[in-house]
Formats: structure tokens, sequence, C-alpha cells
């Protein structure tokens, strides 16, 4: 049972012994405390300082609203920041500075024109500025960290101005660049559109008379034509059978007077005529029901049916007479017959002339009607063509402008720009070293240091302190202790010492006090 009580006793928490090590071992543990906050606070005192002076640069909007000029530039701000730090962080750039500035002259480390280029991109540093809500870049901060804290501002004015000059450069660059490419893109739309509208007016040309536009005029015409046609046939019908009258006529007439017969005499003569009236007259009813009077075709008729109507009354005027006549005035109604036989044949060439001429017409004008849906087809394609390109051109036309106000915008500086919020502050403290994060470093460094002190001097140290390790090396139970028996002396020297520790402590305690006090003000 008491192996037991001891084993548990060992696994708990020894109080009485932890209280017993800081009773003797307090004075190494604040003596290592203040000797390791004294290490890093005096090193912040040390180490040489740098002052940081920086400057806030505002991303102010275009003066005028998107909806009156759309800017032509579409890389966005955080992208455009990144390539103008890359600019400006470049050899190049930042040699122009060291060498004007001198900078980093008394540094011995950095011998090369490379050392010292690393050197300054290490001691600049730029922080974005971002909308809580929105995310969007609405700032950004440049620094720079310099031994000199006017030569820290210097260099801060010239990194400020340099993105605000490389900001207007490359915004006013890439609307240039925009608006030079849709220049070209719409003089290529613009020859293209020629090229279009040239096709288009070279097929109307070669197809003249056939296009869809014309359809109805072509309509109207060929109804025209046919009209022409018909009333010429009909005419040429009219003078053939007053061919063969006369033809009739002029054999009768013949006959006649071959065999010494009287007019009188000849009744067949006279039905002939009588019958020839008869069809003048329904041609000339047919006629007048669709012409008017004065349309060539009922003159012709008309004078037609008074000579026919003459003749008539010359037979029967002969009949009745039964007067013979004489050889001359015999022979003058057959010359008169074949005179009109002649104009006769004449006309029904010329009928036949016109009516070919019509049918001609007539084949062409249905051959373009004909074509037509192949015609409206081709020219469908070329039209849309054209269409598309006009469309294109009136997109880059109306494109161009919007770029060119863009364009002028940011030459004067109307644009999204970059401004300076406050102008770069002189630092009247150190940047680094911050003395207040070094004496609280210090302060952890020497109670780290403090605890290793006391766990090496209890680890190495081989005596016995207390009952509990008598015990642990005794193999049988102890049944009786005796108490120590401290003397005056032994008392009032452990008094001393304990009082000795809690004074050095307060010490060390006013100490660091006074030092944090200390490297408040002095920053």
């Amino acid at each position: 049972m008491p192996e037991m009580i001891e084993e548990q006793e060992s696994t708990n928490f020894d109080l009485e012994r932890y209280l017993d090590i800081v009773r003797r071992r307090h004075v190494y543990f604040v003596v290592a405390v203040f000797l390791g906050w004294l290490a890093v606070w005096g090193a912040s005192w040390v180490l040489p300082s740098k002052y940081k002076s920086s400057t806030l640069i505002l991303v102010e909007e275009p003066t005028m609203p998107q909806s009156y000029v759309t800017p032509n530039v579409s890389q966005s701000l955080q992208d455009r920041l990144q390539s103008i730090t890359q600019q400006i962080l470049s050899r190049t750039r930042l040699l122009i500075i060291i060498d004007n500035l001198n900078l980093y002259s008394g540094a011995k480390a950095l011998k090369t024109a490379d050392d010292k280029v690393e050197a300054m991109r290490k001691d600049i540093s730029i922080e974005l500025v971002q909308d809580p809500r929105s995310g969007e870049i609405t700032a950004f901060k440049v620094s720079f960290l310099s031994h000199d804290p006017a030569l820290a501002q210097k260099v801060t004015s010239q990194l400020t101005q340099l993105f605000i000059d490389e900001n207007q450069r490359v915004l006013q660059q890439q609307s240039e660049g925009t608006t030079s490419f849709i220049e070209k893109q719409l003089e290529d739309a613009r020859v293209a559109l020629s090229a279009q509208e040239a096709k288009v007016k070279q097929y109307e040309a070669a197809h003249e008379g056939a296009l869809p536009t014309q359809q109805q005029s072509n309509l109207q015409i060929l109804a025209g034509l046919q009209g022409q046609l018909q009333s010429q046939q009909d005419a040429l019908s009219t003078a053939k059978q007053q061919r063969v009258y006369y033809q009739t006529l002029i054999e009768q007439y013949k006959n006649l007077h071959a065999t010494g017969r009287t007019v009188d005499a000849g009744p067949t003569e006279l039905t002939a005529v009588d019958q020839e009236l008869a069809k003048l007259r329904a041609q000339l009813a047919d006629l007048s029901s669709r012409y008017t009077d004065s349309y060539p075709d009922v003159q012709k008729v008309k004078a037609q049916i008074v000579e026919t109507e003459k003749q008539k009354q010359q037979i029967l005027a002969a009949g009745r007479s039964g007067q013979r006549q004489t050889s001359d005035a015999e022979s003058a109604p057959l010359l008169q017959l074949e005179s009109q036989l002649q104009a006769n044949q004449v006309e029904i060439a010329n009928r036949e002339r016109a009516i070919a001429g019509l049918e001609a017409r007539v084949g062409e004008y249905q051959g373009r009607l004909n074509s037509q849906p192949a015609t409206e087809q081709q020219l469908a394609e070329l039209t849309r063509g054209y269409e598309q390109s006009k469309a294109n051109y009136d997109d880059l036309l109306k494109k161009k402008g919007q770029s060119v106000m863009a364009t002028s915008m940011e030459r004067m500086q109307q644009g999204e720009r970059f401004t300076t919020l406050d102008p770069p502050n002189l630092p009247t403290k150190p940047d680094f070293p911050n003395h207040m994060k070094f004496c609280g470093l210090g302060v952890l460094a020497g109670l780290g240091l403090g605890a290793l002190v006391v766990f090496a001097l209890e680890f190495f140290d081989d005596r016995m302190h207390g009952e509990k390790e008598i015990k642990s090396l005794l193999e049988i139970a102890v049944l009786a202790e005796v108490p120590e028996i401290k003397s005056t002396i032994d008392e009032q020297k452990q008094k001393r010492q304990a009082a000795l520790g809690w004074a050095l402590a307060a010490a060390v305690f006013m100490l660091i006090a006074v030092g944090s006090a200390f490297s408040f003000l002095r920053g």
C-alpha cells in the first residue's frame, strides 16, 4: 500500500518541488531574464536605423461618365498596376534613381550595380488598398526605407511620380493602339465593302431587266407585248382573208371578160362583195369592242368597208346601165384590184415581221421571268455579303468614333488616373529597428533563457533537496522522520537571500519598464 501511494504522488503535480526550485534558482532565473532582455533590447540600439517614407496614391475614376465616353482600354487595374510596377522596378529605371541620388554609396557590401538594384527593390514596398465591400482597388501605398529620412522622402517622391507618369503613358499608348487597330480594321472593312458593292453593281448590270425589282415592270411589258402580238395576229389573219378575197375577185373578173358576159349577169361577184362586207363589219364590231375609233386597225377596217361598198355600187351601176365598157374602162377595176392585192401582200409581210419581232421580245421577257428565281438567289447571296460587310463597316465606324473620343479623353488626362492623396512624408522616427518590438522580444528571449538556465542547473545537480528524493532511494519504508532544526543564523541567512532575490527581481522589472518607456518615447 505505501508503494502505491508513493506512485500516485509521483504522477501528480508536485507543487512543493517546483516551489523549492523557485526558492533555490530564482536569482539565476532573474539574472538570465535580464541578460536575455538586455542583449535583444541593446541590439535594437546598435543596429543601424532605417527611416520609412510613404505616400498614398489614389485611383480616380474617369471624369466623363461611361455612358458618354466608353474607355477603349480593357486591361484591369490590377494587371496594369502589376505591369507598371515591373517596369518601374526594372534595372534601368532603378539605376537612374540610384545614380541621381547617389544611393548606397556608403554600403561597402554593395559593390556592383546589380547588388544596389536588388537592395533598392527590397527597400521598396507597394501595398494595395481595396474596398472591403466590392474588393476593387481604390488606392495603393508606396514606401521606401533609407538610413537618411530626407533621402527616403526624395526616393518616394520620385517613385510616386514614376507611377503617375507611367500609368498615364500606358493608358494613352494602349488607347492610341486600340484606335490605330480599329482604323486599320475600318480601312479593311471599307475595301471589302467597296468590293462587295462593285460585285453587286456588276451583277445588276449584267442582268439588267431580269432583276427581282423589275419583275412587276417585266410582267406589265410582257402583257402589253402579248396584247400587241394578239392584235398583229388578228390583223394578219384579216389581211390574209382580204388577199384571198382580192385574188377571188381578180379571177372572177378575168373569167367574166374572157367569156364576154356583162357585169349585170354576174350575181356571183355581187355575192362575194356582200360576204366581204359582212366579214369586214363583223371585224369592225370586234375591234370596236376592244379599242377606240382612233386605233389604227379600226380606221383601216373602216376604210376597207368604204372601198368595198364603192366596188359594190360600181357593180350595181354597171348592171343597171346594161352597157358594156370599153377595153380601157374594163381594165380599170382589174388594175385597181391588183393594186389593192399588192398593198395587201405588203401589209401581210409587214405584219409577219412585226409578229416575229413581238414574238422575239415576248420570248426575251419570258426568259427573264423564267431566269428570275436563279437570278434572285444569286443576287440575294451577293446582297447578303454586301449587307454583312456594310454592317461590319458601320459597327467599326461607330467603334472608331468612340475610340477616338476615348483617346482624346486620355490625352486630356480626363480618364482613369493616379493622384497623390498625401505627399511623401518626412519620417521623424525610424521604422527599423522598432525598439518597442525588440523590447518585447527581449522579454520573451529572457524568459526562455531563464527557463533554460534553471533546467540546466537542475539537470546537472546531483544533490537531494527533499525527503521524497531520499525515500525514493530507500528500499524499506520510513517509520519516523526527524524534523529539520534551523538555527537563527540559518533563518536570517535564508531571509536575506529571499529579500535579495525579490529586490533583484524588482530591480530587473524596473529596468525593463524603464527601457520599455524609453523605447516608446524614442520610437
